[in-house]
């Protein structure tokens, strides 16, 4: 075990493990992240936090525009504007 100093421990209880509140602060972590574990070829174990909210849609807002339409009379089956 290295020298540095720990920042937190937590005790592992069956198949889980807590993350003690101050990293969860500390790295923004909150329910419905993932945690990717990976152990390095000299046996040190690396996790990397998974954002729920980090990816194709994450900054998506939603549509709020001020035109409506007539869907059936102006779209065909796909979605695309009939002429």
């Amino acid at each position: 075990m290295s020298s540095e100093s720990v920042d937190s421990e937590s005790k592992v209880s069956g198949n889980q493990a807590n993350i003690p509140a101050r990293i969860r602060r500390k790295l923004d972590i909150d329910d419905g992240d993932k945690l990717r574990w990976h152990i390095e070829d000299d046996g040190t174990l690396r996790v990397q936090v998974v954002q729920q909210r980090s990816g194709t849609f994450s900054d998506f807002d939603g549509y709020d525009g001020d035109q409506s339409t007539e869907v059936e009379s102006q779209h065909d089956t796909w979605g695309v504007d009939i002429e």
